[in-house]
């Protein structure tokens, strides 16, 4: 079959969205979060602040997020990763002085991380460590080949106890991606100090930079306290001693511009060829225009929206083959193409019942039948609960749909669209399903269960405590209860405060949902895609 027949053997989906008073409030709120996530963004590029960088510009070193970008290939892109992480939490910056992301450096595509030495030096905290972890991961399930831009001072000390331990997985990973024959690389651009020695240490290929790279265990104060013995920087742990005498340097750079370019070379002689093999198809543009999906997405969670017109703006064509399109009709399954990738979508279309549990387990057994990654939308309060569903079966049900997740072995990718309350976090991909790559839209809330819910919840246990005890009900410490409850919650499942804490990979405009899961099925192909026939016990 010709590549342009293949993509338009699907059926193009009809245009329902209406542009009405309900579509321009979910617009100006969605909006209004994006230029909330906007100003945290522009912190965390702002790295260390005015001083700290003036600071390091005039040590004639070039600022982080330029390295990375000179590193790239022009006009090529970068997706960043955990962009926000431990914003507004004590004692962290936005990004945790971690740069990090997925971009093509001389045709590859690898993942691309740096230290921010704005902030502390490059000091590792509490949430780098989390993120560094992330990003670590991202790598190895993708099998992706790793550089790392190194500066930094190592943990940061006064923390040390929510770092150390923690920490050094980062060493094993990259011990482990070397055995894996994926390739780390690192290029040194300043001091490197005590952790922060064994990123190049333990590194494939190490760049460092004349008179400016300085990777030792140990400074001249420490090794003077430890072993009384006077050293020098340079002749201690300086890049020229390291290309000549410790073998630790395997390139010297002359200045940060040639450190880049030798990476950049490495890069190239790696030969590097993805695993995925992956059919050529033509890509078409969505039939209707992406830009509406900022509209499309209730900012009231309480307010449904039809995901398939979710999905009529992301696909190729805004094509979709749709599977039991009259079974289950709250789980909508089906198989498109987005930039030419095949992909088997899950998307809610309200709450999960027996039989849209059912059919989801088996949709995905077909994908991975057929290798085809899945793409979760996300937007679900959870399962029907009740005594009839119960006794249907809803428990053994959901079990399926959460075995069939957890057991998939195509690569997937979540988009939380909406809710993401209860066991239904878990029912389409959460982040404990180790997705490949998660993302959140602005209007995305996520908790055990919404903070009315949960506020009702216990008022009805204090009633039932109390009629139990035969003691009179507080009314007013049950409504002040029910408050408090209800602010904690609304709170805890803000899209922000989740991104700060790597709950997700970042949260994305929802108008660039194709561009970003492109760019992440494409990582995907790095690694080999294919499917399993191996599942748990169903229960019947």
């Amino acid at each position: 079959m010709h590549a342009t027949t293949l993509s338009q053997a699907y059926p193009r989906l009809e245009d329902k969205l209406r542009v009405d008073e309900q579509y321009k409030k979910n617009a100006e709120a969605n909006q209004a979060t994006l230029d909330k996530y906007d100003e945290v963004l522009a912190k965390a590029r702002a790295g260390g602040g005015e001083k700290y960088t003036e600071r390091h510009l005039k040590k004639g070193k070039l600022l982080p997020r330029e390295r990375v970008e000179l590193l790239l290939d022009q006009d090529s892109h970068f997706l960043e990763l955990c962009p926000i992480a431990g914003y507004n939490i004590a004692g962290h910056s936005p990004g945790s002085s971690i740069i990090g992301g997925i971009g093509v450096v001389s045709g590859v595509e690898c993942l691309v991380s740096a230290n921010d030495s704005t902030i502390k030096g490059g000091a590792v905290s509490e949430y780098g460590v989390t993120k560094s972890a992330r990003l670590s991961e991202i790598a190895e399930q993708n099998r992706l080949p790793s550089i790392h831009l190194t500066e930094s001072a190592g943990a940061d000390l006064p923390n040390q106890s929510k770092i150390f331990v923690r920490g050094g997985a980062a060493f094993r990973d990259l011990t482990r991606a070397s055995a894996q024959r994926r390739p780390t690389i690192c290029l040194v651009f300043g001091s490197s100090t005590a952790g922060g020695a064994y990123i190049p240490g333990m590194s494939d290929y190490v760049v460092m930079v004349k008179e400016q790279a300085q990777v030792y265990l140990a400074g001249p104060p420490l090794v003077k306290m430890a072993t009384g013995e006077e050293s020098a920087h340079e002749e201690l742990g300086g890049a020229q001693m390291h290309a000549t005498m410790s073998g630790v340097a395997d390139y010297l750079a002359e200045d940060e511009l040639d450190a880049i370019r030798l990476g950049r070379e490495i890069v190239s002689h790696l030969d590097w060829q993805k695993a995925g093999r992956l059919t050529d198809r033509v890509v078409e543009e969505p039939y209707y225009s992406p830009e509406e999906l900022i509209g499309v997405a209730s900012a009231d969670l309480k307010e449904p929206f039809d995901s398939r017109q979710v999905i009529a703006r992301i696909t190729d064509g805004s094509r979709f083959s749709e599977f039991k399109p009259l079974y289950g009709s709250t789980l909508v399954c089906g198989w498109a193409h987005v930039h030419g990738f095949p992909v088997g979508i899950l998307a809610n279309n309200g709450i999960l019942f027996s039989e849209s549990a059912n059919k989801g387990a088996q949709f995905i057994q077909l994908c991975n039948q057929s290798n085809t990654p899945l793409l979760f939308l996300q937007n679900i309060t959870g399962f029907m609960v009740g005594k009839e569903y119960e006794q249907g079966g809803i428990i053994k049900n959901g079990a399926k749909l959460i075995n069939a997740v957890s057991n998939s072995t195509v690569p997937a990718i979540t988009i939380m669209t909406g809710a993401s309350y209860g066991a239904g976090n878990y029912a389409m991909c959460g982040r404990s399903y180790q997705p490949r790559f998660l993302y959140t839209w602005p209007n995305h809330r996520i908790a055990v269960m919404g903070g009315q819910q949960l506020g009702g919840v216990l008022e009805i246990i204090q009633r039932q405590s109390a009629a139990k005890k035969g003691i009179e009900v507080d009314e007013q410490r049950i409504s002040v209860g029910k408050i408090m409850i209800e602010g904690q919650i609304g709170k805890e499942s803000d899209p922000l405060f989740a991104s700060a804490r790597v709950w997700d990979d970042g949260m994305i405009d929802p108008r660039d949902t194709r561009s970003v899961v492109a760019i992440s099925l494409s990582a995907a192909y790095s690694a080999d895609v294919a499917g399993t026939q191996t599942w748990g016990v169903f229960r019947h």
